[in-house]
């Protein structure tokens, strides 16, 4: 399954630990879908895909509609989504997501959290070039074949299928994110859950002690309430 997989079984998804923390960064996922295609899921493959991942963590229907009845309101703020680059200490290449209503206040956070982890953010386009931008599914894998769902999704960007204890999953370039959806819902398949990840090309082993300097970064951004995901090249254990 090759280096892809084993980034993604070492990082475990760190930013959902906390269910709070889910929850608001769905709701501005909500909000943004909202924005773009509007309330109605059934003309908004964009909110279609957000609600299936509030489902998948548990979040409450009344707090789904809550949220989607808040973004609808011409009132509520826009979130706008910036990306951050940088390095933390011993090299490691840093790549922020967030979703922000105040760029200021974020600009300024992600800034004092670089400064004082004796890191440094960069310019735009110095580091992102060094991850793979990819999407996923994770489809009900009920009457499915993991083999020939990717024989069958090749077609649409597939690049990897397989299948794990929560049901089939599916990874494929960014660009494919539309055409696999599109492909599912005509077939019927119940998608669980959706998204995108940026996986690292080249990683780097540090020590234990370089690892913690570089962990103290990653915590503060993950903290942060702007910030949506943290991608990195530090190699990760697997244990």
């Amino acid at each position: 399954m090759g280096r892809a997989f084993e980034f993604r079984k070492a990082r475990k998804m760190k930013r959902w630990a906390a269910m709070s923390k889910a929850f608001t960064r769905i709701g501005k996922d909500i909000v943004m879908a909202v924005k773009e295609g509007g309330p109605d899921p059934d003309s908004n493959a964009r909110l279609r895909a957000v609600i299936q991942n509030a489902k998948a963590v548990n979040m409450p229907k009344d707090n789904i509609e809550r949220a989607i009845k808040r973004a609808s309101d011409k009132n509520q703020g826009d979130y706008k989504e910036v990306i951050f680059e940088g390095y933390a200490p011993h090299g490691i290449a840093v790549l922020v997501e967030t979703a922000t209503d105040n760029n200021t206040r974020t600009v300024a956070n992600v800034r004092s959290y670089f400064n004082k982890c004796d890191g440094s953010l960069g310019t735009s386009g110095s580091v992102v070039f060094m991850f793979d931008h990819t999407c996923n599914f994770r489809i009900n894998a009920e009457g499915l074949d993991p083999e020939e769902i990717e024989l069958e999704f090749i077609d649409f960007g597939a690049e990897e299928v397989f299948a794990d204890d929560d049901g089939i999953l599916i990874y494929a370039p960014f660009e494919s994110f539309g055409a696999i959806q599109a492909e599912l819902e005509k077939r019927d398949i119940e998608i669980l859950s959706s998204g995108f990840e940026r996986i690292p090309q080249v990683t780097k082993q540090l020590t234990p002690e370089q690892a913690e300097d570089v962990e103290k970064l990653l915590e503060k951004l993950e903290e942060d309430d702007d910030v949506q995901n943290v991608y990195h090249t530090m190699e990760e254990s697997t244990e």
